[in-house]
C-alpha cells in the first residue's frame, strides 16, 4: 500500500534519476538542502514526489496524494510535468482558490549537441552588474508570471538575484548599459542545467540577439553539463522560435497554476 513519507536524500536523487530532466529542479533543491520534500512510497520505492517552498513541485505517479500538503502550503505556484500537476490539482481544486492563470502544455526544450557559435560578448555576471541586471531580471519575471516581483517581494527578489550572480547562475551579453542578452539558471545538476528568464531589453529586440546569446551560453553550458533544458509558454511564439533555432527540441509538456 503507498504511503506519504519523509524521504532521504538517496531516495530523492533516485527517484530524479529516473527523468533527469522532468525533475532537475526537484534534484537541484535536494543537492543544496532547501525546501520540504514529501514522498509516495510503495514497497520500499519512491513514486511521486512533490517539493514544497514559494511554488509546490509534483513529479511521479499518484500525485493526488499530496492534495492536502497543497492546501497546507499556500504556495504561489504549482508547476511539473502535466500529468503530476493535473492529478495534484484534480485532487486539491475542491480545497484550493482558484488559480489566477491556468498554463497547460507548456513545452520543454532540451539541447544536447553545441550549436553554431553566436560571436557574442557573453559572460558571467559579476557583483558590478546587480544594478543592471535587477530590473532586467524584474522586467523577465513580469513579463512571464504578469506579477513585478519588486513590489510583492522586493527584499526577497534582490537576495535571489544577488545569489544567481554570486552562485555564478547568471550570464549575460551587454552593449554599454543595454542588455542585449541573458538568462539564469533555475537548476544545475550534473546531468542537466534548465535556463530561465532569458531576456532582451526591448529596445534592443528584433535584431538576432536572442539568437546569438543562446547560442553562446548552450555552447559555454554544454562544456559542462550533458543536457540543457528549459520550458515556455505556449503562445510564446517568438522565444519558441528562438529556442528551435538553435536546435533545441520539443520532449515533455509542463503546467503551471498561478494563485
Amino acid at each position: 500500500m503507498a504511503a506519504l513519507k519523509e524521504p532521504e536524500l538517496d531516495e530523492i536523487l533516485a527517484f530524479c534519476a529516473e527523468d533527469p530532466i522532468e525533475r532537475v529542479f526537484l534534484e537541484d533543491i535536494a543537492r543544496r538542502g532547501l525546501g520540504r520534500f514529501t514522498a509516495l512510497a510503495q514497497r520500499g520505492r519512491v513514486t511521486a514526489l512533490c517539493h514544497a517552498g514559494a511554488n509546490l513541485v509534483p513529479s511521479g505517479q499518484g500525485c493526488a496524494a499530496f492534495a492536502e500538503l497543497a492546501e497546507a502550503a499556500q504556495a504561489r505556484m504549482i508547476i511539473g510535468e502535466q500529468g503530476a500537476v493535473s492529478d495534484l490539482w484534480t485532487a486539491a481544486s475542491p480545497i484550493l482558490p482558484s488559480p489566477r492563470a491556468d498554463r497547460p502544455d507548456q513545452p520543454v526544450y532540451v539541447l544536447d549537441e553545441a550549436p553554431e557559435p553566436g560571436e557574442t560578448g557573453l559572460r558571467p555576471a559579476e557583483p558590478d552588474d546587480f544594478e543592471l541586471l535587477l530590473p532586467a531580471c524584474a522586467a523577465a519575471h513580469r513579463e512571464e508570471i504578469g506579477i513585478d516581483p519588486l513590489e510583492r517581494d522586493p527584499e526577497g527578489f534582490r537576495w535571489r538575484t544577488r545569489a544567481q550572480i554570486d552562485e555564478g547562475r547568471s550570464w549575460l551579453w551587454t552593449d554599454g548599459g543595454t542588455i542585449l542578452f541573458k538568462a539564469e539558471a533555475s537548476a544545475w545538476t550534473p546531468r542537466a542545467l534548465q535556463l530561465q528568464q532569458v531576456w532582451v531589453d526591448p529596445e534592443a529586440r528584433l535584431n538576432g540577439y536572442a539568437k546569438r546569446g543562446m547560442r553562446d551560453l548552450c555552447r559555454l553550458l554544454l562544456a559542462r553539463v550533458p543536457t540543457v533544458c528549459l520550458f515556455v509558454r505556449r503562445d510564446n511564439a517568438v522565444a519558441i522560435h528562438v529556442y528551435e533555432a538553435v536546435g533545441m527540441r520539443h520532449t515533455i509538456s509542463y503546467r503551471s497554476l498561478i494563485f
